[in-house]
């Protein structure tokens, strides 16, 4: 399952996304970003909640960066879970997001 939660943070739109962001709920995932492009577009799209990822939901995520910039208000990914830093590494498209990538070290 997937989800979207609105948050503010320091004044900022926050999107914290959590789930599987799959084949199976990229649609869904795209159709839920999209409705925040009509409003006063979010500056972050926190994934730390991300148990799950595969290529359509870098897909959808290379979307909403896009989409973002062609509105001339980027966003940027943050706190990226495990599973997104793998999907980004293993894809090799990291550098095509331009989003810094903190990795805490475990136990911290």
């Amino acid at each position: 399952m997937f989800n979207i939660q609105e948050a503010k943070r320091n004044g900022q739109t926050v999107l914290k996304l959590a789930g599987e962001l799959t084949i199976y709920s990229a649609s869904e995932a795209k159709t839920g970003l999209a409705k925040y492009s009509d409003k006063k577009s979010p500056q972050e799209l926190d994934l730390s909640g991300i148990e799950e990822i595969d290529t359509a939901g870098v897909q959808v995520l290379l979307w909403a960066k896009r989409e973002a910039a062609g509105r001339k208000r980027p966003i940027t990914l943050v706190n990226h879970s495990a599973a997104v830093i793998d999907a980004l590494d293993l894809l090799k498209v990291t550098s095509l997001f331009g989003d810094p990538i903190l990795i805490v070290p475990s136990g911290k």
